[in-house]
């Protein structure tokens, strides 16, 4: 098989897979892994992949966890400022469910360094990552098929492994937070399902949200508002919108 013809059809099982594997692709050709990974950084350098450790990822791919890496860096200082407040609802050996959300890292990085015994369950990486270093923290790590848009987990196998769990308190994310509709919206369907699920379990529940997302609705209404006990945000709000929260039994906390 000539060169352009092998890389030809390593583009086509990329483009069904959406990554391949050096060793493998070494196999499957009857090549060294050395000429696979030659092959990979040329494709790469026309544009047409994205090279990672052992192997290559589709653009499409890149592009989704650059999306993921511009929220983690956007608002830092708002997020710092709630995960601070979330941190200060959480008792020694309480079971605590992290969503995927960027506060969740915020969260993670203050206790990552925490001298106090948690039970930690998440279904995000980069909250295990961070957590899984700290031997005082019981983790519980809810994998599956990974939504690398969102770094973590929100499949079926993930809400099967979650729902054994009855958490004392949860920290949930939401892309909207409408209080006079009583409301909390997701972009991601299937992530909403998962975070509507933890809140019905979870003894207590807080939404994370910053306070550009108050008043924001989003295409997927994974629960009403009052089905949590407050929402966590960096800002005081205005006393329409606490007074509306009240009626709903909803507290307000601000991290300001």
């Amino acid at each position: 098989m000539f060169l352009e013809e092998r890389q030809a059809k390593i583009l086509e099982m990329l483009k069904q897979d959406g990554k391949v594997l050096v060793k493998e692709l070494a196999e499957i050709f009857g090549v060294t892994e050395d000429s696979i990974r030659k092959d990979l950084s040329s494709l790469e350098m026309d544009g047409k992949l994205r090279r990672t450790y052992g192997g290559a990822v589709t653009i499409e791919e890149k592009l989704q966890m650059t999306e993921a890496q511009r929220r983690r860096i956007s608002d830092v200082e708002a997020k710092r400022k709630i995960a601070a407040a979330a941190v200060k609802l959480i008792k020694a050996q309480d079971l605590v469910f992290l969503d995927i959300s960027t506060i969740s890292i915020a969260i993670a990085q203050i206790l990552e360094k925490t001298e106090t015994n948690y039970k930690i369950l998440t279904n995000m990486v980069d909250v295990l990552v961070m957590l899984a270093r700290n031997p005082k923290i019981n983790l519980f790590f809810a994998g599956g098929q990974i939504n690398q848009s969102r770094d973590g987990f929100s499949d079926v196998l993930n809400m099967t492994f979650l729902s054994n769990f009855r958490p004392d308190i949860s920290f949930i994310g939401s892309f909207g937070v409408d209080i006079k509709k009583n409301s909390l919206t997701s972009r991601d369907t299937a992530a909403g399902v998962h975070k509507a699920r933890m809140i019905e379990l979870s003894k207590t529940s807080y939404v994370i949200a910053e306070a550009r997302k108050i008043g924001v609705e989003s295409t997927y209404c994974f629960t009403p508002l009052d089905k949590v006990d407050g929402i966590i945000t960096e800002a005081r709000l205005s006393e329409n919108l606490i007074a509306a929260a009240e009626k709903l039994g909803v507290k307000i906390i601000s991290a300001e």
